[in-house]
């Protein structure tokens, strides 16, 4: 039974944190913050299969949330919504809690399918072109966004409070955070089955040596095609989540500096690590929220020191100051971040007994 062990703490610890939302022990904040911080897991997660597990450089990766984002919006308003886009809702909204996987997994395939479009002239190429290449995809997509004026053009895109409202209608219940647990749990296994599979022992190979790896049978590019559509359907679903906690998306959301937080989470955790990974996604997390109180604080304390004349404020861009600063001390002092490659079960091997998946 004890491999079983963290399965069932995980399903205690899903529902015990629902129902403390359930019965208002949570405030909305700080259940806003508990369903963002997943949503970077997965986030983190899906980017860890192809930058760490991989050992490709994608620098993009926030361009496929996007898609997830405006196609998992744009099914749940044609779903459970009158619109004066799409017109009547397809199915009564009563269906929403019910029909809403079905929004995710859409939102997925459109991002996984994106993700082809992009690693079939991508994966041709070698060493760091996989960077240029889902760079320039960052911006092809959001610039396709903004200007389909249908969909809002660089207005964004809103109504997916409607659908959010229609399944508390059916059900009283934090809906968000109930799919966000329900998405990281889907991540998780995902990664960890394949990279567990033989499929995923071929990743492996081709991150330690492409060359061996064809000599020894290895499909190295079929790998990478498979690797990066997964990578990118899971970021979708990450976008999904995001745009319904928020109740509305705008492509600038997803600009290249959403892609570098994807890198941060990735390599302050340790590339080839999803323990790894999964403890830098809350740190940076509650660091970013950290740091919304913080710039006001130093606002008020240098203008009662006299330090900032009148009228002049500490801006949130110094956030883009910080977190960059982050990544190049992690490179210089601590390359491999928190755990390397290994998983907690390989830091502290008496875990094992505990922790399986299964």
């Amino acid at each position: 039974m004890r491999r079983y062990t963290l399965n069932v703490v995980f399903c205690l610890a899903a529902v015990a944190l629902v129902a403390l939302a359930q019965a208002g022990a949570l405030d909305k904040y700080v259940l806003t913050i508990i369903t963002f911080i997943g949503i970077n897991c997965i986030f983190a997660v899906s980017l860890n299969l192809v930058n760490g597990y991989m050992g490709e450089f994608s620098c993009g990766h926030a361009g496929f949330m996007c898609v997830g984002a405006y196609v998992g919006s744009l099914l749940s308003v044609a779903f459970f919504t009158n619109s004066n886009l799409f017109g009547a809702a397809l199915f009564p909204p009563q269906w929403a809690p019910f029909l809403f996987p079905v929004v995710l997994l859409g939102a997925s395939l459109a991002a996984a399918l994106f993700g082809l479009i992009v690693a079939l002239p991508s994966f041709h190429t070698r060493d760091d072109y996989l960077a240029i290449i889902t760079i320039a995809a960052n911006y092809i997509i959001i610039s396709i966004v903004e200007n389909i004026d249908a969909i809002g053009g660089p207005r964004g895109f809103s109504g997916m409070k409607k659908t959010v409202n229609a399944m508390s209608d059916v059900a009283d219940l934090p809906w968000m955070l109930i799919w966000t647990i329900f998405g990281f749990f889907v991540c998780v296994m995902t990664i960890y089955r394949l990279m567990t599979s033989t499929y995923g022992k071929g990743i492996s190979a081709v991150c330690q040596n492409e060359v061996a790896a064809e000599i020894m049978g290895v499909n190295t590019n079929r790998v990478k095609i498979m690797a990066f559509m997964i990578s990118s359907g899971l970021a979708g679903l990450a976008g999904a989540l995001y745009a319904h906690v928020y109740g509305y998306v705008n492509a600038q959301a997803f600009n290249i500096l959403k892609s570098t937080e994807g890198l941060v989470m990735v390599y302050l955790g340790g590339m080839g690590s999803i323990s790894g990974v999964l403890m830098a996604a809350v740190a940076f997390t509650l660091l970013v929220e950290w740091l919304r109180f913080v710039i006001p604080w130093l606002n008020e304390v240098s203008h009662a020191a006299g330090l900032l004349p009148a009228g002049y404020e500490i801006s949130q861009i110094w956030k883009w100051v910080i977190i960059p600063l982050i990544l190049i001390l992690l490179m210089q002092f601590r390359p491999e971040g928190f755990l390397g490659n290994r998983e907690l079960t390989q830091v502290f091997p008496r875990l094992k007994r505990w922790i399986t998946f299964k």
